[in-house]
């Protein structure tokens, strides 16, 4: 078992229950049998395990979004898992990702028992993650969209949070001003406190829980709104 099986048998926690659990138990297969799967039975604050099956279950709800799953689309998922953990973990969450994509996935109900059991620092990685795999072609398609606006929605993200992760990804003129939660009217001083407030709600080390992994991926939102400030002081002059 590789890198990311191991993360999966030893920290199910509370996704081992549920409609995620129901989701996951023919994916999941010889799993149950491993001695690591053991320690799972039974709630437990969120693991990297929990999460990454949780995110794998998202993945496959919006990748199913417009009625169709292409090769193509696969394919992206493939090399975005590669980049994010190494060959032989993709190929172990791809295999489960196969799986998953014939189930039915609930969203109302998974995004329940997701507000029930993540951290909401958590939920917003979780969401920039699913905008990720989305753009892994390029474009977010509007039913992507859609599907990771109702997905936001259940899982208790804040009407802000979303356009301020969604503007990160899909860009217009005021992007900048919506990654920092604000709108073109506020002052500089406002501008300020409102880069401070997302740094903060942003920084890395919210979900250092979920393991070095998912924290380097953290980064890159993180990095974003750096940009979206650097962006606004240079089109401002402010110094």
């Amino acid at each position: 078992m590789g890198k990311f099986g191991k993360w999966i048998a030893g920290g199910l926690g509370w996704a081992f229950f549920g409609p995620i659990g129901g989701i996951l138990g023919f994916a999941l297969g010889s799993l149950f049998e491993t001695p690591e799967f053991a320690k799972t039975k039974g709630y437990s604050a969120t693991t990297t395990g929990s999460f990454a099956m949780t995110l794998l279950v998202l993945v496959a709800a919006v990748m199913k979004a417009d009625g169709r799953v292409l090769k193509s689309e696969l394919n992206y998922i493939k090399k975005y898992f590669v980049q994010s953990f190494g060959e032989d973990s993709a190929a172990e969450a791809i295999k489960m990702l196969h799986d998953i994509l014939n189930q039915n996935i609930p969203i109302d109900a998974v995004g329940l028992q997701v507000k029930q059991n993540l951290d909401y620092s958590s939920r917003l990685q979780l969401l920039h993650l699913l905008f990720g795999v989305a753009k892994a072609d390029g474009q977010v398609d509007i039913s992507e969209l859609n599907t990771i606006a109702s997905i936001a929605n259940y899982v208790g993200i804040s009407s802000k949070d979303f356009e301020s992760i969604k503007s990160m990804f899909v860009e217009d003129v005021d992007s900048a001003y919506k990654i920092l939660e604000i709108d073109r009217n506020a002052s500089d001083d406002e501008i300020k406190k409102a880069y401070r407030k997302m740094a903060v709600k942003f920084h890395p080390d919210k979900v250092s829980h979920l393991g070095e992994d998912f924290r380097i991926k953290a980064k890159e939102k993180f990095q974003k709104v750096n940009e979206a400030y650097e962006k606004i002081k240079k089109e401002r002059g402010i110094s």
